[in-house]
């Protein structure tokens, strides 16, 4: 039967009516037109984009990590200690940017500082036991304390005498060619002795100032309150920040890591027999029998100077630092 001239007739070689393969079969058109509205599903209207990296496993990058709670300091809740509390946190972060500086090259080894405070919990046993073999009763206890607050106060006055001569050999020692740079990193070290110092000066001015409040009575009220207030204010600030700042002193010796990293043991190990002849000659020999007087004034120097020399060797043996390579 005739198909109009569409294509041949559907005989028995059209396979049950489907499209035929092969030359001249078809579309006479051409593929169909894709439409007004794209491909048809399925299939992607542009070739597939590489995706960028991301940052973790998430599409939007790492996971936000939970950040653990600010503990408060309990004493805050109470009245009148939160402000003792914050006064004595405020000193101790002043003191803590100001005498606290490795420059980025000071060797922390935390053996090194738990064998450091193990000797000091030693040491204060030690002096606490003869104190209370040998003492009279609270009077030992007393002067034991007095001894020890003393020897805060009067570390960094000495290392302020002996650093230089201390710091001056350390960079004789030094081969020829590294001592410039030695002491182009005296900086650091300066400007930590130029803000104790000063520091310890506007405290003992305020307070010769306050002894000699005659001057309060000439001024106008206001003016006299004001200047009531201020030195109030320096002399309780100033009180724990001394304290602290002495304390950071005598640990960092001024933050002379800033020069090498073997400086701050040389320095420690100097100092600690400059204060035992300072104390000998200020109080004499210590009380007791020959051998209690000896253990009390070598026990320190010698047990202080073992760790040094102990840290010292550790730095060239452990971390590769030396003086002379």
């Amino acid at each position: 039967m005739a198909s109009g001239g569409w294509g041949p007739d559907n005989g028995p070689r059209n396979n049950g009516g489907q499209a035929p393969t092969g030359p001249g079969w078809g579309n006479p058109y051409g593929p169909p037109p894709s439409g007004p509205y794209g491909p048809p599903p399925g299939q992607a209207p542009y070739p597939p984009q590489p995706i960028p990296p991301q940052g973790g496993p998430y599409p939007y990058g790492p996971p936000r990590v939970p950040v653990a709670p600010r503990r408060r300091n309990p004493l805050r809740r109470v009245p009148g200690l939160n402000i003792i509390s914050a006064i004595i946190h405020s000193a101790h972060r002043v003191a803590t940017r100001l005498f606290v500086q490795d420059g980025g090259v000071r060797i922390n080894d935390p053996l090194v500082v738990r064998v450091q405070i193990f000797r000091s919990v030693l040491g204060l046993l030690a002096t606490l036991a003869l104190a209370f073999y040998y003492g009279k009763g609270e009077q030992a206890w007393h002067g034991a304390a007095e001894d020890g607050f003393g020897n805060l106060l009067i570390t960094p006055v000495l290392l302020i005498v002996t650093g230089p001569l201390v710091v001056l050999g350390f960079i004789l020692y030094a081969p020829p060619h590294l001592r410039s740079a030695l002491r182009a990193r005296l900086k650091g070290p300066l400007k930590t002795v130029a803000w104790y110092v000063g520091s310890v000066a506007v405290f003992v001015t305020v307070c010769v100032v306050a002894i000699n409040s005659g001057y309060l009575d000439k001024l106008p009220k206001w003016a006299a309150a004001v200047s009531a207030l201020v030195v109030l204010t320096v002399i309780v600030w100033g009180l724990p920040f001394l304290f602290f700042a002495s304390l950071y002193s005598a640990k960092t010796a001024f933050n002379t890591a800033h020069v090498h990293p073997m400086l701050p043991a040389v320095l420690t190990a100097v100092l600690v027999w400059a204060v035992a002849v300072f104390n000998l000659i200020d109080q004499g020999m210590p009380k007791g029998p020959v051998a209690a007087q000896l253990c009390s004034l070598l026990g320190g120097p010698l047990s202080v100077t073992a760790v040094a020399l102990w840290e010292l060797r550790r730095m060239r043996t452990r971390h590769g630092v030396v003086l002379r390579g």
